[in-house]
């Protein structure tokens, strides 16, 4: 079968007028490739020429941080390489070889001849562009969408493990707690207190079980009283265990000594006990709410984030609330750094509109490249600082973005974090979100401060309000 018979039957070329594929057969290079040759090197920069695939397999792999993946495939009947029109820089990774192709090569300087003579051609080849921009673009956001689920698992397993481990903790104690308080309330009971001394008691009792005060106290200011009260015990014949319970009360020795003037030494051990067992139960059951209430914040701000329970339509959103959702499953990771995050988002705030997921998306991959280059502290500011227009703005302390770099932050696949830690796809993405919601992102940088800022619309009936 001659080169022409074959084209005819390509899958993809092959219902162009058989003149036109005359043409390619007569600027064409006929070439074979063994499996393991590299038709289009990403080090090389931009192919050369269209390779026609008259058999055979090829593929090309792309490295996302994780090490090279299979991104593409292209087998016999389909067109690879540089096509016509296309503003293609270096590929994202190397095309190789998989099976021995056969492969028609056209060349680049050829291109505005086959324009200019092969339409049917070239309408083709232009569908085939498009439709390869799209199936790579739909890969770059799966990725870069795994790698934002990632970071949000990462950070909320590390916010959830510390109050799921605190309620978990102190159901354990809590059983152990109740049982006390049952014997020590017993034990009280059998003792021969008097209905005075049983009603000083019980308001000893609700005095020590009121919330402790509101000062922090420094770990040697609660050794100190601790240690004091350990003492007072000691001195009137009571177990000196329960010192670190009463000790998170609000009893003072005042209080202990009233007790004391009170009751017989055998009664004031049991009512001590009694008392601290109590207070133990309290706490226990105080710390298991505050572990509850702060997963319960975290779900919430989960939900926030993802924007899970709304329709994929624009709507009007917090763009306050959004920023700190992202915050909350992503403040584990600027903690462990030592990083200081402060948010300053004005009451009143005018609404955009938008895609809310999106924008958080954005949120998340700026504030994690912030932190990630801050050596201290990352400002975020939210303000209105147009007529309609709202403005993010999210700064670190970090060296700056080198000059030789500035201009390639925003491209695809570039990146200056170490293999495994970044895609290099984030702010490329980023950025095609933030102009889906009508947006600009954009930067400023210099030695110690770099700000990226996101300028969005405000929702338009609150334009009219202000503007009113």
């Amino acid at each position: 079968m001659d080169l022409l018979d074959r084209l005819i039957e390509h899958r993809t070329l092959g219902s162009a007028p058989r003149e036109e594929l005359q043409w390619l057969v007569e600027h064409g290079e006929l070439r074979t490739y063994p499996a393991g040759h590299v038709m289009a090197s990403k080090a090389e920069g931009r192919p050369e020429a269209m390779f026609i695939l008259l058999n055979g397999r090829a593929s090309i792999s792309v490295d996302r941080g994780a090490g090279p993946r299979k991104a593409f495939e292209w087998c016999g009947g389909q067109v690879m390489g540089l096509l016509p029109y296309s503003r293609q820089g270096a590929p994202p990774g190397d095309s190789i070889v998989e099976e021995t192709c056969e492969v028609l090569t056209i060349f680049e300087k050829d291109f505005l001849e086959m324009i200019r003579t092969c339409h049917a051609v070239t309408a083709t080849l232009v569908h085939v562009m498009l439709d390869r921009a799209r199936s790579f673009n739909t890969g770059d956001w799966q990725n870069e969408k795994m790698v934002s689920l990632g970071k949000l698992s990462a950070g909320l397993a590390h916010e959830l493990n510390n109050p799921a481990s605190a309620v978990a903790r102190c159901s354990k104690q809590l059983l152990t707690g109740v049982v006390n308080a049952d014997r020590a309330g017993r034990a009280l009971g059998a003792s021969q207190a008097t209905d005075a001394q049983l009603a000083l008691l019980e308001a000893t009792a609700e005095r020590c079980l009121q919330t402790p005060q509101s000062q922090v106290r420094s770990p040697l200011e609660q050794a100190d009283r601790e240690e004091a009260i350990a003492d007072w015990l000691a001195a009137h014949g009571a177990d000196d265990s329960i010192a670190d319970a009463l000790a998170d009360t609000a009893v003072t020795i005042d209080i202990l000594d009233e007790l004391a003037a009170a009751l017989e030494p055998e009664i004031l051990a049991l009512s001590l006990h009694w008392i601290a067992a109590g207070c133990s139960v309290r706490r226990l059951a105080k710390d298991i709410e505050q572990g509850a209430n702060r997963i319960s914040e975290l779900v919430t701000a989960v939900k926030g984030f993802t924007y899970m329970d709304q329709a994929r339509t624009p709507q009007p959103m917090n763009v306050g609330e959004g920023l700190r959702n992202t915050l909350a499953v992503l403040t584990a990771k600027a903690r462990s750094k030592s990083i200081a995050v402060a948010i300053d988002v004005p009451e009143n705030l005018p609404k955009v509109v938008g895609f809310g997921g999106e924008l958080n998306q954005v949120w998340a991959n700026l504030i994690d490249n912030a932190v990630d280059a801050a050596a201290s502290r990352v400002d975020i500011a939210v303000g209105r600082e147009k007529a309609n227009r709202l403005i993010v703005r999210i700064t670190d302390d970090g060296p700056g973005v080198p000059d030789d770099i500035r201009k390639r932050i925003f491209d695809p696949f570039f990146t200056t974090k170490p293999v495994g830690h970044g895609t290099g796809l984030g702010l490329d993405i980023s950025r095609r979100l933030v102009e889906q919601n009508g947006g600009i992102l954009d930067y400023q940088s210099e030695p110690g401060r770099t700000t990226f800022f996101v300028d969005l619309p405000i929702e338009p009936s609150q334009r009219e309000e202000v503007a009113s």
